[in-house]
């Protein structure tokens, strides 16, 4: 097999010889398929005959839409009404010869389907399910349906994301939808080991509201332990001091250097040593009390010099920091390139598609993209016809009658 962004041949990934049945829609589902996917894994999406929903979400590449490639690489593409009573025997079919599949309906919809796990064992024993939904397959809102943004208000991510004298605020990304997605991945390849050592398969729940909750660090058990009732602090960083974003002549850097080695480098690299003599910046705890004074020494030393001036400064003296850059600065940087976090992979319709990279690096079973996203039903002959010994005759029927 080839990489389609290198040409080269493929060195069988860590999950080689899986194959996942891919049900789901939006992010959460479709990314954890797509880790899988990339680590070598065999992965079949299944999508509405008239393409799923998202496809229909900006923004467009020569009327395609981006958001559904970014999350659908290394998958064979194929079409199903799996409400059609036709469907029935072709989706158990599937299921018969794959190894996990990946749902993320609202729970009771695989049952209403005829596909209760149980149902799923018994065609296929040892077979894992990994079921990604808002709020898990238990509990009082399990049938409530969920989407990123009110994961993120109701986790409390959001009561601890903005300016502390603004409104709550969502991160600039689907974050719940990633983390889930994330999750899915590892509870699949979690069951998988699991599966090598007694042969059993199981039922793998990840909730959105769970994974982005188990996200939130120290804060939930600061309240639970201690009573605080954490509050939205900006973009200063919670624990120590000087960390914070800091303006300067053409844009705005983050300094981290709250600690006590790093607080002394800063204070010579800044040439403000008379700070190191102030008794009240002695600690952590009086740094962090007497924080906004602090910040304005900082400030006022950062926001008369370009970024590249303070880089050079900071570096020089060892200080964590990074310019707050733009996503066109980012993709265009030398350490994404030189991380391969940015993929020309090469589409027979579309051309050139400029795709996220693979983030987990291993030097034995790499990572590889092995197939751009699919269009709607592009490989429907081959999922019927190679994989589930449909004849042609037959494809062509199912799909004169809507059913593919």
């Amino acid at each position: 097999m080839t990489d389609t962004t290198t040409g080269d041949t493929v060195v069988p990934g860590a999950l080689h010889g899986i194959r996942v049945l891919d049900l789901s829609r939006f992010i959460a589902g479709p990314l954890c398929c797509q880790l899988l996917g990339d680590m070598g894994a065999e992965v079949v999406k299944i999508e509405r005959p008239s393409g799923e929903d998202a496809r229909k979400h900006a923004p467009f590449h020569r009327q395609h839409s981006v958001y559904t490639m970014v999350y659908n690489r290394n998958k064979y593409g194929a079409t199903l009404d799996t409400r059609r009573p036709e469907a029935r025997a072709l989706l158990e079919d599937l299921v018969r010869r794959s190894d996990i599949v990946v749902e993320n309906y609202r729970p009771g919809t695989m049952e209403a389907m005829g596909l209760p796990y149980q149902r799923l064992q018994e065609l296929r024993p040892g077979i894992i399910l990994v079921s990604i939904s808002g709020f898990g397959q238990t509990g009082p809102l399990a049938g409530r349906a969920l989407f990123d943004a009110v994961a993120q208000a109701m986790s409390g991510l959001m009561s601890l994301t903005g300016p502390p004298d603004g409104e709550p605020t969502l991160t600039g990304t689907y974050i719940a939808d990633y983390i889930a997605g994330f999750h899915g991945a590892m509870g699949a390849m979690l069951a998988l080991l699991h599966r090598d050592r007694t042969g059993e398969g199981q039922h793998v729940d990840v909730a959105s509201l769970d994974a982005l909750f188990a996200s939130l660090g120290t804060r939930p058990s600061a309240y639970a332990m201690l009573g605080e009732h954490p509050r939205r602090n900006g973009s200063r960083d919670l624990l120590t001091g000087p960390a914070n974003v800091f303006p300067t002549a053409d844009g705005y850097v983050y300094i981290h250097a709250g600690t006590d080695p790093l607080f002394p480098r800063l204070c010579r690299a800044i040439g403000r040593q008379d700070l190191l003599e102030d008794q009240r910046f002695a600690s952590v705890p009086g740094r962090m009390a007497h924080i906004e004074e602090l910040e304005e020494a900082v400030a006022a030393w950062t926001k008369s010099r370009p970024c590249d001036e303070i880089a050079h400064v900071l570096q020089e003296a060892g200080i964590p920091f990074g310019k707050v850059s733009d996503i066109p600065e980012v993709v265009d940087s030398e350490q994404i390139r030189a991380r391969e976090m940015m993929l020309d992979v090469e589409h027979p319709v579309l051309g050139t598609l400029r795709l996220p990279g693979i983030p987990i690096k291993m030097n034995g079973s790499p990572g590889s993209v092995r197939k751009a996203p699919p269009l709607v039903g592009e490989d429907n002959d081959h999922v019927y016809g190679e994989l589930l010994g449909r004849s042609a005759e037959e494809i062509a029927r199912l799909k004169s009658l809507g059913v593919i």
